[in-house]
């Protein structure tokens, strides 16, 4: 009988190992013991990953139907089941080419009888293939989400880092292209430069992008400008990820590139009014707040300047108010802002963090215990299922039974998984970036006295969606978590109404732990306070 052979492994690696030489020699042994005769042999390495092209597999589906009559084909032989049938789907295109061609399978392991009891035995055992590969994909899911929450990117890393073998920093800064990389953030960030004019700077300065591509193109440029994981976050599926790898770029050269980048900052001349340029905007009519200056010559020669700021739109409809501002009262209706968030006593201040800390400690236990409870019922749901193919295989069970079961059991043990990774570990860093911010807020106001002007913007922007001005009032919209406390902590005075007020702590405390991708503007923020850099003398201002 003339066949085919089909040797596979699940892995690259393996293709250079014993496992896929082995294959070849037990199925060619195969043949000499039977009398067969090889007509041509398939090897491929490739991986079990879902929607992967298995060109191999196809290009010898195609070549048995289009030869099996001409050559005289009698079967296909493979070491395993599950070397040629790792889904449902395989299984069946194999089964209908055996219906087409009459071209049979062919084991060296597995063995299959005729009959109803054989096409069973052999669905099951291809359902266990599926459920192999199932169960190996999920496997490997969960080990990238598990080194992401751990801090290090679970795949290639980008340009301008290097794997490594040590466990403790498996990514480091490779020692040349680590230089480029922040080069090409400095030049972008304080030159002006387009990015051609950026590449060919790198280009006369030495620079080597790569052997094959020396210089930098504008494309490559564009990329690592755009790539958050140079200041030290990771971008997976759509979500940020705090990274433990050493950042190349600091947050605020990173955020004036992405600045520029959107057209954000082409001015060349410095602001000159702290509260303009689209950070308030008019109540009435929609248009942004505009700064003017006034000066004003007294009688004895000095001169007095005024700041104000007023709505840009100069085509105003006649029941438009006449909107203008003092800086002075500006500021003091932005201070009052910033008031409406401090507790009016430290009693109450300590008695928030507190609470908080209270409710992490409870939610953490009661987590790691759900997380106990759901892995011992894992392990004694997958011993029923392997004791339950130990009864089928040795024939306790009938076919009908062990498929009833084994479903039952498989969708028991996938809700279980579920649970389990819903459990996700709480850090402590979570609970101290809301410490840290409710820190903040009862400071604000003293901060704010003490920021500059860039300063003054920047917390303005992080605390606030929106900031409108009426001809009478100041109206800003804060965003979570600092609308928590300006909402419901006005009738918040002593400690006997704290019961009904236990809510502001603990939905403060959920915020930081349940909406991780917003917390971008605010960490750089506390970054900015902590480190003075928007205080007066920490650098110039900006007037």
């Amino acid at each position: 009988m003339n066949i085919v052979v089909w040797a596979r492994v699940s892995s690259r690696e393996q293709s250079e190992g014993y496992s896929l030489d082995a294959q070849i020699r037990i199925n060619r042994d195969k043949a000499d013991r039977e009398g067969w005769n090889i007509l041509r042999e398939f090897v491929v390495a490739e991986s079990a990953r879902r929607g992967a092209e298995r060109a191999t597999f196809n290009e010898m589906y195609q070549w048995v139907k289009k030869n099996a009559k001409r050559l005289n084909i009698g079967a296909i032989l493979a070491h395993k089941l599950d070397r040629i049938c790792r889904n449902m789907r395989d299984a069946v295109r194999m089964q209908e080419l055996e219906d087409t061609t009459g071209v049979k399978m062919a084991f060296v392991d597995n063995e299959f009888g005729p009959g109803a009891a054989g096409a069973l035995s052999f669905n099951v055992m291809a359902a266990i293939s599926q459920y192999y590969s199932d169960n190996l994909r999920q496997e490997v899911r969960k080990g990238q989400e598990e080194k992401i929450r751990q801090g290090w990117m679970p795949c290639g890393v980008p340009y301008g880092y290097k794997n490594s073998d040590d466990r403790n920093e498996p990514i480091k800064p490779h020692p040349e292209r680590a230089k480029l990389v922040m080069r090409i953030f400095q030049l972008y960030s304080q030159s002006g430069m387009t990015f051609d004019m950026i590449g060919e700077q790198l280009h006369k300065e030495g620079y080597i992008f790569r052997p094959s591509c020396p210089r930098m193109t504008p494309g490559s440029i564009s990329y690592i400008l755009a790539n958050r994981f140079y200041v030290g976050d990771i971008v997976w599926k759509g979500e940020i990820y705090p990274g433990k790898h050493q950042p190349l770029v600091d947050r605020r050269t990173f955020q004036l590139c992405r600045d520029i980048l959107k057209g954000k900052n082409r001015r060349l001349k410095r602001m000159s009014h702290t509260y303009a340029n689209g950070l308030f905007v008019c109540e009435h009519c929609g248009s942004m707040i505009t700064g003017e200056r006034i000066r004003r010559k007294l009688n004895d020669g000095t001169v007095r300047i005024h700041n104000y700021y007023r709505c840009a739109n100069n085509r105003r409809a006649d029941d438009h108010p006449r909107v203008r501002w003092k800086e002075a009262d500006l500021e003091n209706a932005i201070v009052e802002q910033l008031e409406s968030m401090r507790l009016p006593t430290p009693e109450l201040r300590e008695w928030f963090s507190e609470v908080m800390d209270a409710e992490f400690g409870r939610l953490r236990n009661d987590q790691n215990h759900q997380k106990r409870v759901l892995g011992r019922k894992k392990v004694e749901l997958e011993k029923q299922n392997a004791r339950l193919l130990s009864l089928y295989l040795e024939g306790h069970l009938d076919a009908g039974t062990y498929q009833d079961k084994s479903v039952s059991l498989q969708g028991q043990i996938a809700e279980v998984e579920k649970g389990i990774a819903a459990c996700r570990d709480m850090e402590s860093t979570s609970r101290d970036s809301a410490k840290k911010v409710f820190d903040f807020t009862q400071q604000a106001a003293e901060i704010w006295h003490g920021s500059k002007k860039a300063g003054k913007q920047r917390i303005l922007r992080a605390i606030s969606l929106n900031r409108t001005l009426s001809d009478i009032s100041l109206c800003i919209e804060k965003r979570k978590p600092f609308s928590f406390l300006t909402e419901r902590l006005p009738v918040l005075t002593s400690r006997r109404s704290l019961s009904k007020f236990e809510r502001i702590p603990l939905e403060f405390l959920y915020w930081f732990l349940d909406s991780t991708l917003q917390h971008g503007a605010i960490e750089e923020l506390m970054e900015d306070w902590e480190s003075g850099a928007f205080f007066i003398g920490s650098g110039s201002d900006d007037g």
